[in-house]
């Protein structure tokens, strides 16, 4: 049985689309849960590891007016890490994560407030997640969050196309 990384670059490949990702509460563990299935650098481009607030903004292009007006860990914030991905890479759909792992806040938000960050060709949404766990089930569940948001939008591309998204192999 396919896992839901493989079944994702499946996915990618028979839409003939590509992915980015720019990480920073993930340090990197979305790009390597893609790169772990062979053949995926078909689709998978490459990435970005932010983990420091500048590195979003000089590589990312995350405006400093988000950065103060809503801050690291935000919507806006993981919106515009995707965007800055997607344009910085050239692909079809970027990916982002950005939020709180623990063990402590940030910017006054509890542990396990998390958002990823979707762009693709019809625009740009954000997930909002409150998770629960220490730090390592945070990222994993970043991680498996921030692959379903990208599968759910390829079966829901391919259904708007006329074709049936249960022969997507996405779950």
């Amino acid at each position: 049985m396919e896992s839901p990384a493989e079944a994702l670059v499946t996915a990618l490949r028979d839409a003939n689309a590509s992915v980015a990702t720019a990480e920073s509460l993930t340090g990197g563990r979305l790009a390597s849960r893609l790169t772990e299935v062979p053949g995926s650098s078909v689709v998978y481009a490459g990435g970005v590891v932010s983990y420091q607030t500048h590195i979003k903004v000089e590589v990312l292009g995350v405006p400093q007016e988000v950065i103060d007006t809503h801050g690291v860990v935000s919507a806006q914030c993981a919106e515009a890490m995707a965007d800055g991905a997607r344009r910085l890479l050239g692909t079809a759909y970027a990916l982002s994560t950005t939020g709180v792992a623990g063990p402590d806040r940030q910017e006054d938000k509890p542990v396990g407030t998390v958002f990823v960050g979707l762009a693709g060709p019809g625009g740009t949404e954000v997930v909002a997640l409150d998770l629960e766990g220490d730090r390592s089930q945070i990222q994993a569940a970043t991680v498996d969050a921030a692959v379903s948001a990208l599968a759910d939008e390829l079966a829901a591309a391919r259904s708007r196309a006329g074709q049936p998204a249960e022969d997507s192999g996405l779950g």
